[in-house]
C-alpha cells in the first residue's frame, strides 16, 4: 500500500470518536483526516478533505446517516461510505444500501475485523454484518415477488452494493455452470470468499473469479443482488 487510508469518522459521540480515532490510529495503514458530529459538519470537511472511507453513524443529530448518503456521495463521489451504527433495523440497512452505502457494520464489530473491511471497502468490496445480511434475506424473502432492484454491491464481514435488475429483464440461473450455482448458494448464505473457498476447497481467487462471471452472467453488480436474486428465485 503506497499510502494510508485516509478516513473520515462521523458520529455525534465525541468519546466514541476519540476511541474510533485511537484504535484506528494504531493500524499504520490508516489515517484519520477528519472528524464530524452531525452531516453539516461532514460536508464542510468534505469541502476541504477527500477521504477515501467515510465511517458513517446511522443515529445523527438533525439528519440520519442514511438519509446524507446521497449528499456524501455528491461531495466526494470517491469516497466509499461504510455505515458503523448500533442500528440492527433491516430498513435501515434496506434504505442505506440504496442510497449508495458501500456497507453496513455494527459497532459491535471486532477491532481487526473493522481494520479488514475497510480495506476490503477500498479494494471495491462492500461488506455487511453477517447478521444484518441474515435480515436483508429474510426481507426479500417476504416478498417473493420483488426483483432485486436497486440494492447496492457487500459482502459479509468477512460480503459486497450498486443498481438493480429491471423486471423485464429477470436474469435465468440456467445461464450458470453447476459450479457456479453451487458458489451462488453459499453467497445466499451469506459466505465470503474465504469462506466459500473453504468450503469447496478451492483458491480464494477462483472464488472471486466465479463470483464475478456469476454477476456477469446474471447482469447483477453486487453480491447483495446476488443473494437477493438467489433468494427470490427459491435457489436458496
Amino acid at each position: 500500500m503506497t499510502r494510508s487510508i485516509q478516513l473520515l469518522l462521523v458520529d455525534d459521540h465525541t468519546l466514541f470518536r476519540r476511541g474510533l480515532k485511537a484504535l484506528l490510529s494504531q493500524d499504520e495503514r490508516f489515517l484519520v483526516a477528519g472528524e464530524a458530529g452531525d452531516v453539516g459538519e461532514a460536508l464542510r470537511c468534505l469541502a476541504q478533505q477527500r477521504p477515501d472511507v467515510i465511517l458513517l453513524d446511522n443515529h445523527l443529530p438533525g439528519v440520519r446517516g442514511v438519509d446524507a448518503i446521497p449528499a456524501l456521495k455528491e461531495a466526494a463521489p470517491a469516497a466509499r461510505v461504510l455505515m458503523l451504527t448500533v442500528s440492527e433495523n433491516e430498513n435501515d440497512l434496506a434504505a442505506a444500501l440504496q442510497a449508495g452505502a458501500d456497507g453496513y457494520l455494527l459497532k459491535t464489530v471486532e477491532s481487526d475485523q473493522l481494520c479488514e473491511t475497510i480495506v476490503k471497502v477500498v479494494d471495491g468490496e462492500s461488506v455487511i454484518s453477517p447478521e444484518m445480511m441474515t435480515k436483508l434475506v429474510a426481507v426479500f424473502r417476504s416478498r417473493p415477488s420483488a426483483a432485486p432492484t436497486a440494492v447496492p454491491a457487500v459482502a459479509p464481514v468477512s460480503a459486497p452494493v450498486t443498481p438493480a435488475v429491471p423486471r423485464e429483464a429477470v436474469p435465468s440461473a440456467d445461464l450458470l455452470s453447476p459450479r457456479e450455482r453451487e458458489i451462488l448458494l453459499l453467497i445466499a448464505r451469506g459466505d465470503s470468499n474465504k469462506l466459500i473457498a473453504r468450503e469447496l476447497d478451492i483458491a480464494e481467487t477462483t472464488v472471486k473469479i466465479h463470483v464475478q462471471h456469476i454477476l456477469r452472467k446474471l447482469g447483477l453488480s453486487s453480491r447483495v443482488q446476488a443473494a437477493v436474486f438467489a433468494t427470490s428465485q427459491g435457489l436458496a
